[in-house]
């Protein structure tokens, strides 16, 4: 029997869709450093361009771990300290939130009574609560740690109220047909059906923290990526400043990857 048609003499070639992901990776780091040489050779001839910051990145990150005193330490002690505050102060949120999100997701009067609470105080700025904190507290480590608390817990509690708040109907009934006690309740039914969104929030706060203590670090002082940044900024050494931006960014993706990973687990039961 004669095949209609003919056999294309070039076969279809498959490309992995991991092998895909990385070079469009790749291609967009590019095109952000192409952009960049551009911008530092012709309108901003002040910031450093990819090549003498990557080199001052390269030389921190030989000697990380060196400690000459308060004031002269490498940048792997400088994240490490931020890093410390940011899991404070957002374990404290986590602490506040994921209750709190419960409650108000189980109940409708206390959503109704707290949601124009969260409304008002979940877009005030970091920068504006460190002065709150700063006079509660009186010493600029625990009101560091009081601003990323303040700040970081919103992402979880919304999530984790919309995660109870959206179980489904027959999940509540069985519930009582079954007489579940809240503790059964809790166990059984809303911690498994939320905590996809539980994670979420936790990637959404975990995020803002990151983000908020290079601000709180600016402000307090001491010691911390955000002070190394403003101390190099003052010393005059904009090539430090954007190597700690290239390790700020990248711990900051390192901790949204760790938490995307669970987001998934959890997703995925």
């Amino acid at each position: 029997m004669e095949r209609l048609g003919k056999e294309s003499p070039f076969r279809r070639i498959t490309v992995p869709t991991s092998l895909l992901m990385g070079l469009n990776a790749i291609t967009g780091f590019a095109i952000l450093l192409l952009a960049w040489y551009i911008l530092s050779h012709t309108i901003t001839p002040q910031l450093p361009d990819p090549a003498r910051t990557l080199g001052v990145f390269w030389q921190l990150l030989t000697n990380p771990f060196y400690n000459h005193g308060p004031n002269d330490l490498g940048i792997g002690l400088q994240l490490w300290l931020s890093l410390k505050r940011v899991f404070a102060g957002f374990g404290l949120g986590a602490l506040i939130a994921v209750p709190l999100g419960i409650a108000v997701g189980t109940s409708e009067g206390l959503r109704a009574m707290l949601n124009p609470v969260i409304q008002i105080l979940r877009p005030i700025s970091p920068l504006a609560w460190f002065p709150v904190g700063l006079a509660a507290l009186q010493a600029s480590e625990p009101a560091s740690i009081f601003v990323i608390a303040i700040t970081s817990l919103w992402p979880t509690l919304i999530n984790t109220a919309l995660g109870v708040g959206s179980i489904p109907q027959d999940y509540r009934n069985v519930a009582k047909v079954f007489a579940f006690s809240p503790w059964t309740y809790l166990t059984r039914v809303v911690l498994p059906h939320s905590l996809p969104y539980v994670f979420t929030g936790f990637r959404l706060g975990m995020g803002t923290a990151w983000m908020v203590i290079v601000a709180a670090e600016m402000l307090a002082g001491g010691m911390g990526i955000g002070f190394f940044v403003w101390d190099s900024y003052n010393s005059g050494q904009l090539d430090y400043v954007m190597a700690s931006l290239l390790f700020i960014g990248l711990v900051g993706w390192g901790l949204d990857a760790l938490l995307a990973g669970l987001v998934r687990r959890f997703s995925h039961g």
